[in-house]
């Protein structure tokens, strides 16, 4: 895989230098550049990559100095199972990634992204015709969310400001298999889900296509969504998706009948294949949807907790 150069002439910032809390390019780059490189083998449930990229999580929530929620520090250790082919190790081990910013409020949004991906074509999934020994690295699906992730926990832990709601960041395993990780959560939540004013997902934002946007799903599911979108814009175009299921990790909190969102890209010829690497993310457009997703949370804190609204 080549080298993942990045925007190195053309974010030139005071975030170069560690100033800036505002999403940032130089940050993104790092995260996927180490999520998504070879060496980490594509993060398969259960491998020993996947657990690197635990401990990499972790290691930066407690730069954050968010608070442990797991059920072993972090960590929320869960059983998965691979069920799409037979393969010698179908029952793995893996954890959910939480971390807290408490701002003494009565109640929490949740952001999430996975932090999983489809390993070396051996858990089933992949597209490729021949995938087995082949790494998947996952770059948009899904180190660009986790980046994502990391960079919102850093804007709202160090913006100085003690906001309304508290904020749970949780980086969900074994997605790929079936939502496992946020499923398992939902049912074995760390925080009472009745405190959760919604939930944010973000899966696969590295790939804008200006022809179609970023889609942002979950509009309907709470009639204050339309209030909080009125009038926010961005340096990247999105459309809303009134569905609050499909195979994302905030359909296990849809389930739960709490409010989500859902931001992504959507497909191209590099999902699920060996091919979707670090160097074919668009970081610039990834920090456009970050701060779109912050003007919503932003204004959505300025609002009572969000009500359900099932979707028909």
């Amino acid at each position: 895989m080549r080298h993942f150069r990045l925007l190195a002439l053309l974010f030139i910032s005071s975030s170069l230098f560690g100033q800036s809390i505002q999403p940032d390019a130089n940050r993104i780059a790092k995260h996927i550049n180490y999520l998504a490189c070879d060496k980490m083998k594509g993060r398969g449930t259960g491998s020993k990559e996947n657990a690197k990229a635990a401990k990499y999580i972790i290691k930066e929530f407690k730069k954050l100095d968010l608070a442990p929620l797991g059920t072993n520090g972090y960590r929320q250790p869960f059983t998965a199972k691979v069920r799409r082919i037979v393969v010698p190790d179908s029952i793995r081990q893996a954890d959910n990634v939480i971390g807290l910013l408490d701002n003494g409020a009565p109640y929490t949004i949740v952001i999430g992204a996975h932090y999983d991906h489809l390993g070396i074509g051996k858990q089933g999934s992949s597209r490729d015709k021949e995938p087995q020994g082949k790494i998947h690295n996952g770059a948009d699906d899904n180190a660009s969310g986790v980046a994502g992730l990391l960079e919102l926990a850093r804007y709202y832990s160090k913006n100085n400001i003690k906001e309304p709601y508290n904020f749970l960041f949780i980086a969900f395993g074994a997605e790929e298999l079936g939502l496992v990780g946020s499923r398992y959560f939902v049912n074995n939540p760390t925080l009472p889900l009745d405190k959760i004013n919604f939930m944010s997902n973000l899966d696969m934002i590295g790939r804008y296509n200006a022809d179609r946007g970023v889609g942002i799903g979950g509009y309907g599911t709470s009639d204050a969504w339309p209030e909080v979108f009125k009038e926010v814009k961005g340096s990247v175009k999105f459309f809303t998706d009134r569905a609050g299921s499909g195979g994302a990790d905030h359909a296990s909190f849809y389930a739960k009948k709490v409010p989500v969102l859902f931001f992504h890209t959507g497909g191209h010829d590099d999902y699920h294949m060996p091919t979707d690497d670090p160097e074919k993310i668009d970081i610039a457009s990834e920090i456009g949807i970050l701060e779109i997703h912050i003007k919503l949370i932003d204004k959505a804190m300025k609002l009572p907790k969000l009500m359900y609204t099932e979707v028909k």
